[in-house]
């Protein structure tokens, strides 16, 4: 007021007091905007595309016969598989990666198996417990190999216990099992992906016969050589 003046000071009172009334006529003059209205008054452009294309992850997964759901990796979109049977389910663990020794562990336990299919599960737990799991899987796929042949009996029970071919069966019954034993929760999770080939074997469907390394049989001399398994020789006619 003292550098203005009386008469400089009233000129900018004056100055402020128009430049109020100015903004509140101009407010009332402004419409209602809602929000469209807005994006509209900066003019958007309508065809815009956003940068990069749009990606869906899709996944395949499986459901469990306990229900749980297993996929590959997260996705938004999951294409999945009801079917809750061993074959199929094995079959997807390992196309994601799963070992033997994996699956073998998951199926070690389940559904009671059958009683053929647990004649295999013994046989499997006398002859190759002390054996690797692929060795183990390989006495399995001799004995449906034997029962599938038309050269043994049909049924893989009556090929374990076709008299002098497993030494472990004692006039066709079959010795004590440690059923809370490691081995033989193994005997049955071989057994389980063995009926449901859901694990490809290294032996052949013609392979029918083995023997321990240890010994050298003579019928041994008149088959010929498959493969070698841990301990075991294997051959087919």
């Amino acid at each position: 007021m003292k550098l203005l003046g009386g008469r400089g000071a009233s000129a900018v009172i004056g100055l402020f007091m128009l430049g109020l009334v100015s903004s509140q006529a101009a407010a009332k003059d402004l419409p209602a905007m809602t929000v469209p209205a807005v994006i509209k008054s900066v003019g958007v452009d309508a065809t815009a595309k956003p940068f990069g294309a749009a990606v869906q992850a899709v996944t395949t997964a499986v459901r469990t016969a306990g229900g749980t759901v297993l996929q590959a990796r997260p996705a938004q979109t999951i294409n999945l598989k009801l079917s809750a049977d061993v074959a199929t389910e094995a079959a997807w663990l390992r196309s994601a990666g799963w070992p033997l020794y994996a699956l073998v562990d998951r199926y070690s336990a389940g559904a009671p198996l059958s009683d053929e299919a647990n004649c295999i599960a013994t046989a499997v737990y006398f002859e190759a417990q002390g054996e690797s799991l692929e060795g183990q899987l390989a006495v399995a796929k001799v004995i449906m190999n034997r029962a599938a042949s038309g050269k043994y009996p049909s049924s893989w029970c009556a090929v374990v216990k076709q008299p002098a071919q497993f030494s472990f069966v004692r006039h066709g019954a079959f010795p004590w099992v440690d059923v809370r034993s490691d081995a033989w929760r193994k005997a049955q999770g071989i057994t389980r992906l063995a009926v449901a080939k859901a694990v490809p074997s290294s032996l052949s469907d013609d392979v029918l016969w083995y023997h321990a390394n240890y010994v050298a049989p003579s019928w041994g001399r008149r088959l010929n050589f498959a493969q070698k398994v841990g301990r075991h020789i294997f051959y087919r006619s």
